[in-house]
């Protein structure tokens, strides 16, 4: 069989919406300036789909740097990969402000964070040791864990921050360490940035007392809005000692390319000499590194940023939740908005809704990410959204959902409005 035949029979869980999906509501196309108020085919939306937490994406300043580093250095330099030809005191420079910021020994600058995440667990564990992690954990997680598992290493999932079930996984990991004479990597995150909640780490740094374990957190969605510095959610819980790797992006707080992970300074050489996305892999652009640094100084010096970021969510999740709308558990800025019973000829229809007449663009969440029967709005706030903005979308959002209660998008004619 030609491997390429199973590729017409099975496009995969989301593939196969291609046809009709493509454009509209899967690769939609946000044009314009990175604001609050964007072009969606042709039409000004008001965009809650963006992790731009703290407005820096379009901030003059964060511009201003970018294309003054463009320009004196073109995006080329350095060439090759860090280990060979492409390090600068630039990148160490952003790496000890990283380190001492998140409060670890040292930090490693690299080049994108799902490719990070990926070989920080190929690079850190081996055949004979154990993982064990959050059933909810981000793809690149997953993703790590499969190539942990293909090189003959052993896994263990617990439910969602369940922890009777985590110390249940590492018990059994401890057993089978215990044999093969390796050691326990316990991995979680910080905000889960599907749901919005945070990580059970206060009850898991607590396990240490028991176990032998080291714990590696993905704070993607924690970087730049948590805690009372925005160090992230190990400092809003208090337990960013007890954190062995500390793990996070520049594609959302930071709004640029790049992420770092830190810890102490001999686990941080380690990976800098054993990661092969970083080794064999071009050295991140000096325009990216010099816009992380002013981008981490902002973060740190313009308090303002992250209180504006509260100030919208605090507001949309209050006026949501007493508008009767299913937010889960959320306890950080990522605000979904869980929809039941909902079918997928309905979902299309009051997006379309959303989208063609109330002007307002959020992301929509379907199974296999959430279980079939539900849909989930994605709304990220922003530092740089309005109260209008928020009062406005509450406002749309209670009247579809009086429509989808009434069955008013359980028609197919509504779809049948607009060319996708």
């Amino acid at each position: 069989m030609d491997i390429f035949d199973k590729i017409e029979k099975n496009r995969g869980p989301l593939g196969q919406y291609m046809k009709v999906a493509h454009g509209y509501f899967m690769f939609p196309k946000l044009e314009g300036e990175i604001k609050p108020r964007m072009m969606f085919r042709g039409k000004e939306v008001l965009t809650w789909s963006l992790n731009n937490y703290l407005g820096l994406a379009n901030n003059p300043e964060v511009r201003k740097a970018d294309a003054d580093a463009a320009r004196d250095w073109g995006l080329a330099y350095p060439m090759g990969a860090r280990m060979m030809s492409g390090q600068t005191s630039k990148h160490e420079e952003l790496e000890g402000k990283l380190a001492d910021f998140v409060k670890k020994e040292d930090a490693f600058l690299l080049n994108y964070g799902y490719q990070g995440m990926v070989s920080i667990i190929q690079s850190l564990t081996s055949r004979h040791d154990v993982v064990v992690f959050d059933s909810e954990s981000h793809a690149c997680i997953m993703d790590g864990i499969w190539l942990h598992k293909a090189a003959g290493g052993k896994s263990f999932v617990f439910p969602h921050n369940d922890m009777q079930k985590c110390e249940l996984m590492l018990e059994r990991a401890t057993r089978l360490v215990k044999e093969s004479g390796g050691g326990i990597l316990v991995i979680t995150e910080g905000v889960f940035g599907m749901a919005g909640d945070l990580g059970n780490l206060k009850d898991i740094t607590a396990l240490k007392k028991k176990f032998n374990f080291r714990l590696l957190v993905d704070d993607a969605h924690g970087f730049g809005t948590m805690g009372p510095t925005g160090a992230g959610t190990g400092e809003h819980y208090g337990v960013q000692d007890d954190i062995d790797l500390y793990f996070s992006t520049f594609a959302k707080a930071m709004a640029g390319i790049g992420a770092f992970v830190a810890g102490k300074e001999d686990v941080i050489n380690f990976l800098r000499y054993n990661m092969r996305s970083q080794t064999f892999a071009k050295s991140l652009p000096m325009p990216m590194v010099i816009g992380a640094l002013k981008r981490l100084d902002m973060l740190k010096t313009q308090n303002e940023l992250r209180e504006n970021l509260w100030e919208i969510v605090n507001a949309l999740q209050k006026g949501l939740k007493e508008k009767g709308f299913n937010l889960g558990h959320t306890q950080s800025p990522v605000t979904p908005v869980f929809l039941s019973n909902v079918t997928l000829q309905e979902t299309s229809n009051f997006v379309m809704d959303l989208r063609e007449n109330y002007q307002i663009f959020c992301s929509i969440v379907i199974y296999p990410v959430v279980p079939k029967d539900v849909v989930m709005l994605r709304i990220i706030p922003t530092s740089v959204h309005t109260i209008e903005n928020v009062e406005y979308t509450i406002k749309a959002f209670s009247e579809i959902k009086e429509k989808l209660e009434a069955g008013k998008y359980k028609s197919e004619q509504i779809g049948a409005l607009y060319q996708i």
